[in-house]
């Protein structure tokens, strides 16, 4: 579909309450396969390609968080959605969760974020992405997922699951030099959204992977924290890809979430 001058590519599967699955980086949609195939009974579960992800059009960057969440509302209003919907957002998707609710928050009647953090990056993390930048104008794409392969997954997941890990790699690897070029500096330019948690009005859920070794877990407490009502659950020998690696686990707490919401 064309939204905000780019061709995007998207699933739009089931019926019901819109479910709109935002992936992290450098991922795409296929990231969300076992919750499109596992929840579309429960809902009308919606998985988009960013822009320069997977089979969407890469565009130039920087893709700011604000612009990425553009992109999602343009998605709805193609597809006459105007009801409020539930959002999952993982890692980048979820920043990108924040700042729909930031700048949408009547288009949204549920959160839920997963493997990701409100803090802007620090110093040293501005300083890995302009370095993860150059690695990949240098050596391109597949020598960043290289870089990041390792971290991404439960460590009991590289011991058990090599063929999931091979997956994610294909996913990985299936991003544009322009999508991890505008991600590094959409992300790195990110505004810190600690302030927003506490304004947040609808019901949320945080969910994180036991073994993430990207966000921590006291991070996700001070997160989950800040925001009243919210859900926290964990996944057990899950890491930073928790709903690729525990899918059935994962699908059971988005369930219940969303149960009370559904219409």
């Amino acid at each position: 579909m064309q939204v905000n001058g780019y061709e995007m590519a998207y699933e739009d599967r089931g019926k019901g309450l819109p479910v709109l699955f935002i992936h992290g980086y450098p991922l795409n949609r296929e990231l969300w396969q076992p919750q499109v195939d596992g929840l579309s009974g429960s809902g009308r579960i919606l998985a988009l390609d960013l822009r320069g992800h997977g089979d969407s059009q890469a565009v130039k960057g920087p893709y700011s968080m604000d612009h990425l969440a553009s992109d999602c509302i343009a998605l709805l209003n193609a597809l006459e959605i105007r009801k409020p919907i539930v959002v999952c957002g993982l890692s980048m998707g979820g920043y990108i969760a924040l700042a729909l609710y930031r700048n949408y928050p009547e288009r949204l009647g549920g959160l839920i974020l997963a493997a990701t953090r409100a803090n802007a990056d620090s110093p040293e993390g501005k300083a890995n992405r302009d370095a993860a930048a150059s690695l990949a104008k240098e050596k391109g794409v597949e020598a960043v997922v290289e870089s990041m392969l390792h971290k991404m997954m439960s460590p009991k997941t590289y011991q058990q699951k090599p063929e999931l890990v091979q997956r994610a790699k294909k996913i990985m690897e299936h991003t544009s030099l322009e999508g991890v070029l505008g991600d590094l500096m959409g992300m790195k330019e990110r505004p810190d959204s600690r302030p927003t948690l506490g304004t947040i009005d609808i019901p949320t859920l945080v969910i994180h992977g036991a073994d993430d070794q990207i966000i921590s877990a006291e991070e996700t407490r001070q997160m989950h924290s800040q925001i009243q009502g919210a859900v926290l659950a964990t996944v057990p020998e899950a890491g930073h890809l928790l709903n690729l690696e525990q899918p059935e686990i994962f699908n059971q707490a988005v369930k219940r979430f969303i149960q009370p919401l559904l219409y």
